[in-house]
């Protein structure tokens, strides 16, 4: 089991960003809808970096009921993935974001660059999702808190490492993350967590991050699950990403169980409609 020693840990209690309060109110998890505004994203790169696909898009996810759009502008796979300058990411957001803001639902940035998610900020995003958990920029703590902005506090590692031991190393990353929130004056109840399934980790590692998840309760902060089309899923039953809705569901259902309050998919009906008949069944016990 984890066990955190360097940090206080913050008492539970629900979030108090109205944001969070009503994405955290319901019975089962909310579901985040994912769309990926670039060319080479693992699962569905280059289908929705037109502006008019990506808005189509996203009203399809509203109407399917995603609680929440998470909007990524970079590709951030672990394999094959290149770097693009924050211009360039801006350049994909700027015909998109303000639209799906209209749609009626939070949108957050997925971006590890400050200047981006300030940007995205202004335009009407209201949570940062930072693949680097605040590591990575040293100016990205100091924003969300300027800003008064939840923030998604995401597991991550420049490459895998068989021999660790991941849930350490998870727990580890996170108290770094959380202690840089805290100097920075983020609040506690502004902050969820996310274990970076098949980020930095073998696939066998985020096979263990999901079976281990109700682990990562000792920070009594949400947890966010993102195990999607993952590569994972490849590794027990050879697929191609978009041949993973099985296996993606069984994960989420899994992390569900294991605690994980909001979970992050590209495949929005399906997963709306697992966690709810999941949810509606357990009730009856």
């Amino acid at each position: 089991m984890i066990a955190t020693t360097s940090r206080p840990v913050p008492p539970a209690s629900p979030a108090d960003h109205p944001v969070l309060q009503t994405l955290l109110s319901r019975p089962y998890p909310a579901v985040m809808g994912v769309l990926n505004v670039t060319p080479d994203s693992f699962s569905d790169g280059g289908q929705f970096i037109a502006p008019e696909r990506a808005l189509a898009q996203a009203r399809r996810m509203v109407a399917e009921g995603a609680d929440i759009i998470d909007i990524g502008a970079e590709s951030t796979r672990p394999y094959g993935s290149q770097p693009v300058s924050a211009e360039e990411e801006l350049k994909r957001l700027r015909p998109v974001l303000a639209e799906v803001v209209t749609l009626g639902i939070p949108v957050s940035i997925d971006s590890m660059k400050s200047s981006v998610v300030a940007w995205a900020l202004d335009a009407g995003a209201v949570i940062a999702n930072d693949i680097w958990g605040l590591q990575r920029d040293p100016g990205m703590a100091g924003l969300v808190a300027s800003r008064n902005s939840p923030v998604i506090i995401m597991h991550n590692r420049d490459s895998a490492d068989a021999g660790l031991d991941i849930m350490k190393d998870i727990a580890s990353f996170f108290e770094r993350s959380l202690d840089i929130a805290a100097k920075a004056g983020i609040s506690a109840d502004h902050i969820v967590l996310d274990p970076g399934i098949g980020f930095g980790k073998t696939h066998e590692q985020s096979m263990i991050a999901l079976a281990r998840l109700s682990e990562l309760k000792v920070f009594n902060l949400p947890l966010l699950v993102g195990a999607s089309r993952k590569r994972f899923i490849d590794q027990i039953t050879p697929s191609e990403p978009h041949q993973r809705l099985g296996g993606s569901l069984a994960a989420h259902l899994i992390a569900a169980k294991g605690g994980a309050r909001m979970i992050r998919t590209h495949d929005v009906a399906e997963t709306v409609q697992s966690l709810r008949v999941t949810a509606a069944i357990e009730d009856k016990r």
